[in-house]
Formats: C-alpha cells, sequence, structure tokens
C-alpha cells in the first residue's frame, strides 16, 4: 500500500511539474519574447564555431583535499 501512494505521489508530481514547466515557459505565461538568438539558426552555427576553435588548454592535475581546502599538484612518478 505504501508504494503504491508513493509511485502515484511521483507520478503525480512529475506530471504537475512538466504542466506548469509547458504553461510557463512554452505559453509565456508571464509574457516576454523567445530571444532572436535562440530563433536564428545562423548564430547558432558562428557560436558553435567560435566554441570548437579556441585552445583548449589545461594545467597538471589537481587533487583537492576537501577537509582542509587545499589543492595538490598531482606530480608523475617519472619526475
Amino acid at each position: 500500500m505504501t508504494a503504491a501512494k508513493i509511485i502515484g505521489a511521483v507520478v503525480g508530481t512529475t506530471v504537475l511539474a512538466f504542466g506548469l514547466d509547458h504553461v510557463i515557459s512554452d505559453r509565456k505565461l508571464f509574457g516576454g519574447t523567445t530571444p532572436s538568438t535562440v530563433l536564428n539558426q545562423a548564430w547558432w552555427q558562428e557560436t558553435d564555431k567560435k566554441f570548437q576553435s579556441w585552445p583548449r588548454v589545461a594545467g597538471p592535475p589537481v587533487v583537492m583535499n576537501p577537509i582542509s581546502r587545499q589543492n595538490f599538484i598531482v606530480k608523475s612518478r617519472d619526475e
């Protein structure tokens, strides 16, 4: 009996959340418009080209000690 109530509550919450999201975001309940940058396919392509052309630079691997919040650079055994 308890499992049925839990499953029913989860399903009901999911349906309610989807419905509210649809009404507020897609139907623009509070007004507003969709930005032109979202509607413009050429803008998306240019933005994607820009992000793909940036060089990817990374530093050495780091291990964080969450207790003392200190970061330690991990050195390979060859060094």
